[in-house]
């Protein structure tokens, strides 16, 4: 694994301690992380964008712009997965994970599985 940029939906403040947002579009906040050779270089965080303005696809073009590789997310409806898949950003299911930094954990090891159209909820298309 090179280096990539890892988005998790997080209750306030954000952080590796912080618990993972339910459902990555009406999430508190971001912790962003930033990872180089499965080392953990940078923790930061990102307000989330009302859902209003652009839909679903509000949120997706937010993350894509700010670099992000990778979502680590508990939910989201087809259309925005669709989303994240046309602008390049790898989505995996992380939401059951207790708080950010075990998400985050479990990912570098491998053991969390790529978020497929069949875990998609309601929202958009079924």
């Amino acid at each position: 694994m090179e280096t990539c940029r890892i988005a998790i939906p997080s209750t306030q403040p954000g952080g590796m301690d912080s618990a993972v947002g339910a459902h990555f579009g009406h999430c508190d906040c971001y912790t962003v992380v930033d990872v180089a050779d499965g080392q953990i270089t940078k923790v930061d965080t990102l307000p989330n964008v009302p859902h209003v303005q652009g839909g679903c696809m509000a949120p997706v073009n937010h993350l894509s712009e700010n670099g992000i590789t990778v979502l680590l997310a508990g939910g989201m409806g087809m259309r925005p997965l669709m989303g994240f898949n046309q602008v390049g950003i790898k989505v995996y299911h992380g939401g059951d994970a207790p708080s950010v930094g075990l998400a985050v954990q479990a990912f570098l090891s491998g053991k969390l599985p790529e978020f497929s159209p069949n875990q998609t909820c309601g929202g958009g298309m079924a």
